[in-house]
């Protein structure tokens, strides 16, 4: 088999990977190309026909399709080369792409430079272990929005949601708009997980219960789906006994969180790190194989696309500079969070330019204090009235306030 030889193979054509071919290609990167699995370009964002992407990066806001389209006319416009229908199945550390398409059949590509942007996936049954039959009427948020969305098929009529992600919650209106009767959204947590707004106006407006500290624990019926068991959980979110009661539905929506797509970033030796589930990157979003990126949704699950195109385009920046001259400063400040913090990016950093910290709290605070420390010292502090797990937070930090080459503490007080 003849290898193709690429400046850079982008693995994805979402948000992520659009925006990161988009910035390479003007940044003088032309020989490159996008690989995407699916049979047109744009990602979920295709699927996601409700509003409110594009604040952040276009400033007005838009639908899914009509934020993604934006790239790919962009991308056509320019002619990227980008191929669809084609799965990669293998990538090594030595940046050497395996890749099944539909009509080129077995292809091997090696690059200067991988990207990584496939995003992520839901959680299935499987992952929250719920005990009971396997009918018909269960499915995950993003599938079935597909259905609804895509297919113009409806999934079912009395509706039950588990978990309050922002998928889950969007689904509850759309799924209340096509004629479905949703009774309720269960969370097991003690605290909504989606975006405050979505609560608004997906479940509050259209009067849509949501219970908090609960699970489902059972599921019921043969061919179709007839009844949930539902139950309390304690503070360690263990069921509680005694607490069970039964809700007649045929449709079942699980929306119990997301995790970065990264079989491949495995493949090739990446280190991935425990509380992102996303591979561990440094300041110019290098993964630790020399010359693999990765941002978006594969890097660590986003709250908003825009920060997803915004990172990716950060990214490229980056990428195009490995590309022209074969290295990039070395990070070798470890940035370490701490245990309020569910997790940091980057978790390395060189000390030598402005860095942008994205991080995530894992519990709801109130007029809280987010500190970088270096060296037992303070060196930037922000005051935050709230702080919610469903909202990134960013920290910015300029190079002329690192004091040493000593690690980096982030603590929320």
């Amino acid at each position: 088999m003849d290898t193709i030889n690429k400046d850079v193979i982008i693995i994805g054509g979402g948000p992520a990977g659009l925006a990161a071919a988009l910035r390479l290609y003007k940044k003088g990167i032309t020989d490159l190309l996008i690989i995407e699995r699916e049979h047109q370009l744009g990602g979920i964002l295709r699927q996601c026909i409700h509003d409110g992407f594009g604040l952040k990066r276009f400033h007005q806001t838009l639908s899914g399709p009509e934020y993604s389209q934006r790239f790919v006319d962009e991308v056509d416009r320019l002619k990227i080369p980008y191929v669809v229908d084609t799965t990669v199945i293998d990538l090594t550390n030595e940046k050497t792409v395996l890749a099944v398409g539909k009509k080129s059949g077995m292809v091997k590509y090696k690059a200067k430079a991988i990207i990584l942007a496939m995003g992520c996936r839901e959680r299935t049954r499987g992952a929250i272990s719920i005990p009971g039959s396997r009918p018909a009427g269960i499915y995950n948020a993003g599938v079935a929005q597909n259905y609804i969305n895509l297919q113009n098929i409806m999934v079912g009529k009395e509706v039950v949601i588990l978990g309050s992600g922002d998928i889950g919650m969007i689904m509850a209106r759309r799924l209340t708009l096509e004629g479905a009767h949703v009774k309720a959204v269960f969370e097991v947590q003690p605290y909504p997980s989606g975006l405050p707004r979505n609560i608004e106006q997906c479940l509050n407006d259209y009067d849509i219960p949501l219970y908090l500290s609960h699970t489902v624990t059972k599921i019921k019926g043969k061919s179709r789906l007839s009844s949930i068991i539902v139950s309390k959980v304690d503070d360690y979110l263990k069921p509680i006994t005694g607490t069970e009661w039964e809700i007649s539905c045929d449709t079942l929506i699980l929306s119990v969180g997301l995790i970065p797509e990264n079989e491949l970033s495995i493949s090739a030796g990446v280190k991935l790190d425990n509380r992102t589930k996303g591979a561990v990157v440094d300041e110019h979003y290098m993964t630790t194989v020399e010359g693999i990126f990765a941002a978006g949704n594969v890097l660590h699950v986003h709250d908003l696309v825009d920060f997803v195109s915004i990172e990716a385009e950060a990214l490229a920046d980056y990428a195009a500079n490995y590309v022209k001259h074969g290295c990039l400063p070395a990070c070798d400040i470890a940035v370490k969070p701490d245990c309020i913090i569910g997790h940091v990016i980057p978790q390395s950093v060189s000390g030598t330019q402005d860095i942008k910290f994205t991080m995530r709290v894992n519990k709801p605070m109130k007029n809280c204090v987010m500190n970088i420390i270096q060296n037992g010292v303070v060196i930037k502090s922000k005051k935050m009235k709230k702080a919610l797990p469903a909202e990134m937070i960013e920290i910015s930090i300029r190079a002329d306030q690192f004091k040493s080459k000593a690690n980096l503490e982030i603590s929320v007080q």
